[in-house]
């Protein structure tokens, strides 16, 4: 049984909750971007993946690009969040990078991809919503070292 009053902490349960949550996202997202850059690299990734946008009105072009751009946006943006730098903007960059792939994947009618990525798009609202609660970042400690 935790015997830790409330009022003795300054530390609070929802300050590590938020730690753990953004983390846990950021490790996420850097992997799915460090994975497909270390693994069969981007340009074998955007040509399999461009073949299941076929049948959709996008220009084959613009989700080739699209595609070959995606893991370096997601490495920079998970390494971004799991340090906890420039986190209102990484999250805000993660979840309209969100808006973009459940667009193109409804567009394909995968809806069971597009239920996964609204997991997503809810986990960087509420990210985004709590940042009060980001105390253990990199953006923190420069606000604290500022004042």
């Amino acid at each position: 049984m935790d015997n830790e009053k409330p009022a003795q902490s300054s530390l609070t349960d929802r300050q590590l909750a938020y730690c753990v949550f953004r983390l846990t996202l950021g490790i996420n997202i850097l992997v799915h971007g460090a994975g497909r850059l270390l693994g069969p690299g981007t340009g074998t990734f955007a040509v399999k993946t461009a073949s299941e946008f076929a049948g959709t009105p996008l220009p084959q072009g613009l989700v080739h690009v699209f595609l070959a751009i995606l893991p370096f946006v997601e490495a920079i943006l998970g390494v971004l969040i799991t340090l906890g730098v420039l986190t209102r903007w990484a999250l805000t960059l993660g979840g309209l990078l969100m808006t973009a792939l459940v667009f193109g994947t409804a567009l394909r009618s995968d809806w069971s991809t597009v239920g996964i990525q609204m997991i997503y798009a809810i986990t960087y609202y509420l990210l985004l919503m709590n940042r009060a609660d980001d105390r253990f970042s990199l953006d923190t400690l420069l606000r604290r070292r500022q004042h």
